[in-house]
């Protein structure tokens, strides 16, 4: 990337530009509203609003998904990466048996508690699995967590289930637009 731009009689400096959107975007996260942000760094409310809009991968609360036994897991997290879901666990059936067998009975439960402790800190949640797994684990997620399910089987499941990927990706559009 070059440092300098011309622009006709005018130099550009990337650097510069760059440290101000910075500064603007801490100022934001930290809390404060588009109108202090211009008043502290002598740009219009209406260039923060479109910088805003110009970066905006999506709209409403932090999503999380969990699912399994999903079959095309790495088709459903291009899906949650393409909507700017920020956290997804997804596991095949003998991935989910693996991970289980691979524990201790104590460090199991440490990494289940860590991990419900890591899912309750979305807004909203789509859980993937069988009828009855999810009804369980819908129980151990905050009561302030909105929570989606998508039933892929009935319990025991034994093994893999193909996820429609539209399915997933219209469910967290719909999350988002609420």
């Amino acid at each position: 990337m070059r440092e300098f731009v011309r622009i006709g009689d005018k130099v550009i400096s990337r650097q510069k530009i760059d440290a101000a959107i910075d500064e603007i975007l801490s100022l934001r996260v930290q809390g404060m509203s588009q109108a202090e942000v211009a008043g502290i760094t002598g740009v219009d409310r209406t260039f923060i609003s479109r910088l805003e809009t110009l970066g905006e991968i999506r709209k409403g609360g932090s999503i999380a998904i969990i699912g399994f036994p999903v079959a095309n897991c790495e088709e459903i997290r291009q899906v949650a990466a393409g909507e700017g879901v920020e956290f997804v666990w997804l596991m095949t059936d003998s991935e989910r048996w693996d991970w289980v067998r691979q524990k201790s009975g104590a460090d199991l439960l440490n990494e289940l508690l860590k991990l419900i402790n890591t899912v309750r800190s979305f807004d909203k949640v789509i859980l993937i699995g069988s009828d009855k797994r999810l009804e369980l684990m819908k129980g151990l997620l905050d009561r302030h967590t909105h929570v989606s399910a998508i039933v892929i089987g009935q319990s025991p499941m034994t093994g893999d289930v193909h996820l429609n990927p539209d399915l997933l990706r219209d469910m967290i559009v719909n999350l988002k637009g609420q």
